[in-house]
């Protein structure tokens, strides 16, 4: 199964243009890390604002979790018009900008500007996380503490910074040809992984047969593990997500709950008087065995070479042995931190969804990968 295409034009003339668009040939993967940094800083925020909740309680709008989360927006979104207007001034110069680090140039407001595919959703994004910014101030002005992830401005904060680290992928992808753009998304797949079934949440209070944060977080996991690894093009790529995934909540796992703390002592409010020894809520949340579901994808991405599966259906059986695997890993795991032991038919039940999902995962991570590799690009910056 390959999800190449051709690229028109010799490797020379692409670094050739790749020079000229980009200045040194440092302007992509300054930019593309600063994107990073930013949605891991949000990431951070929004970690450390859920561990508030749980072990001080309701907050104001003004916080220093609050500052975090929305500086790391407020970064990635700078970078992202930075770029922006440096394409749009490379086309009004008269150069090519086809091959601009970042994604496809796309035309603007009826081609006033030329945004990279990739910084146009980030800064999008960006944008419209600060303006569910405003909302939410709003919101706290008219019902003073907030003590919710599920409120409306929150829904539309947590999908807002998703489309910011989705156009954080999309920017590494693009540069997937390079050193630096490969572990770009080894390193934004992992937190689009934590960040993504936070959404979920807006369909908590439905009444439905299956937690939809369960199904949540089978979806996005099994979809991202096998898009990073077609779009990468490298069969151990499932594997190094998986395991940057792991050190990325362990490092959660012990900032989120030290953050809340020492910011509690500092402002002088006393922790819940129940607090027990819980885990952290959202690294808690996270898949804790992710490498063997890696290693399933890792194992059926082999064996579809080996018997010459067709590539419409290897996706979906990959997704279907990685979907499988966490569906039954996440009532273990929830055992393992302390809550009731299983029943057979509930891992049964949760095999069965994760199969089901996983199967939808394959599929659409399949096209998304076409669509990525369809944006990348050869750059100078190869080999650094």
């Amino acid at each position: 199964m390959s999800t190449a295409l051709p690229v028109t034009g010799s490797r020379a003339s692409q670094s050739s243009l790749a020079v000229k668009v980009s200045g040194d040939g440092r302007t992509g993967p300054i930019a593309a890390n600063t994107v990073l940094a930013g949605t891991t800083l949000s990431l951070f925020g929004i970690s450390w604002d859920i561990q508030w909740h749980v072990d001080v309680g309701p907050d104001t709008f003004f916080t220093l979790s609050h500052l975090m989360l929305y500086s790391g927006s407020a970064v990635a979104g700078i970078a992202s018009l930075a770029m922006v207007l440096i394409a749009t001034a490379a086309q009004r110069a008269g150069r090519s900008v086809d091959q601009f680090p970042g994604g496809k140039p796309v035309r603007v407001l009826g081609g006033v500007f030329r945004a990279p595919l990739g910084y146009l959703i980030t800064g999008t994004g960006a944008a419209l996380f600060l303006l569910f910014g405003l909302l939410d101030l709003w919101w706290h002005s008219l019902y003073g503490f907030d003590a919710v992830l599920d409120s409306p401005p929150h829904i539309g904060l947590f999908l807002s910074i998703s489309f910011t680290m989705v156009g954080s992928v999309i920017v590494f992808a693009a540069a997937r040809d390079t050193r630096w753009g490969r572990a770009g998304v080894i390193v934004s797949v992992p937190v689009l992984i934590v960040f993504s079934p936070i959404t979920t949440k807006a369909f908590g209070a439905l009444p439905l047969p299956v937690d939809p944060d369960l199904v949540g977080t089978i979806l996005f996991a099994t979809l991202l593990l096998i898009l990073g690894t077609l779009t990468i093009g490298r069969r151990m790529t499932a594997l190094t997500i998986a395991a940057t995934l792991g050190v990325l909540q362990l490092v959660l796992w012990w900032f989120s709950p030290w953050a809340a703390r020492v910011y509690a002592d500092a402002t002088g409010l006393p922790l819940r008087d129940n607090l027990g020894d819980d885990p952290p809520e959202l690294p808690s949340g996270i898949p804790v065995f992710m490498l063997l579901s890696a290693a399933a994808i890792t194992a059926l991405l082999w064996l579809s070479g080996k018997r010459g599966w067709s590539g419409r259906i290897a996706p979906q059986i990959m997704g279907a042995g990685g979907g499988a695997v966490i569906g039954l890993s996440l009532p273990v795991q929830s055992a393992l931190l302390g809550d009731s032991g299983p029943t057979a038919a509930e891992l049964l039940k949760m095999t069965a969804v994760g199969l089901v999902t996983g199967v939808l995962a394959g599929y659409l991570a399949a096209r998304l990968a076409v669509l990525l590799r369809e944006h990348s690009t050869a750059s100078v910056t190869k080999g650094r």
